[in-house]
């Protein structure tokens, strides 16, 4: 038995004394610094979701679904003059836009199923051993982050942003550079 004032004396196993409650302005701190980690934690969940749903199809600045791209042909991509460099208007006005080519796939990796790097070519015979096709009837194409393209032995269409640029490969020289959207089988 204790007296007052004293402590009782703490025996194995025995629960060690109470702590005084934090007082209530401390209480309510605590409180409010919690609401606020779960406020701040369900705000940038609403960002997040709300920022992919805005951004669904847009892939590294590039929109998938791309309704205002642009269907050219390797007839426009011949516009450009490999000796002098000079584009045609028609080259000039999708520089930098999203387009859609027809071709062939030349995939510049092992992996046969799926690609993310590849050259487009206008026709399958248009082999890159030797010789390889002019340049301005070669792109070179690497897909956007996180894309593959499906491997084809047909012919597809690719979509993606082009622009007029040098590639001097190991398979050749290439004049223009696709970022790639996706591909899909010739219709």
């Amino acid at each position: 038995m204790t007296t007052e004032g004293e402590q009782p004396l703490s025996t194995p196993g025995a629960h060690a004394p109470i702590e005084k409650p934090l007082p209530r302005s401390k209480l309510v701190w605590v409180r409010h610094g919690l609401l606020s980690l779960i406020g701040f934690g369900v705000g940038f969940g609403i960002i997040a979701t709300v920022t992919g749903i805005l951004n669904k199809g847009n892939l590294d600045g590039l929109d998938a679904d791309a309704a205002s791209k642009t269907r050219i042909d390797w007839a426009t991509l011949r516009g450009l003059n490999t000796e002098t460099g000079q584009a045609s208007s028609e080259l000039k006005k999708v520089d930098g836009t999203v387009v859609e080519i027809p071709g062939f796939i030349v995939p510049l990796e092992d992996n046969s199923s799926k690609v993310s790097e590849f050259l487009l070519v206008p026709s399958p015979q248009a082999c890159i051993h030797v010789p390889p096709p002019p340049s301005n009837q070669m792109v070179h194409v690497k897909m956007a982050s996180g894309r593959n393209a499906e491997m084809a032995f047909g012919p597809v269409w690719l979509t993606g942003k082009i622009q007029i640029t040098d590639y001097a490969g190991p398979y050749g020289t290439s004049s223009f550079f696709v970022t790639g959207i996706s591909t899909r089988p010739y219709d």
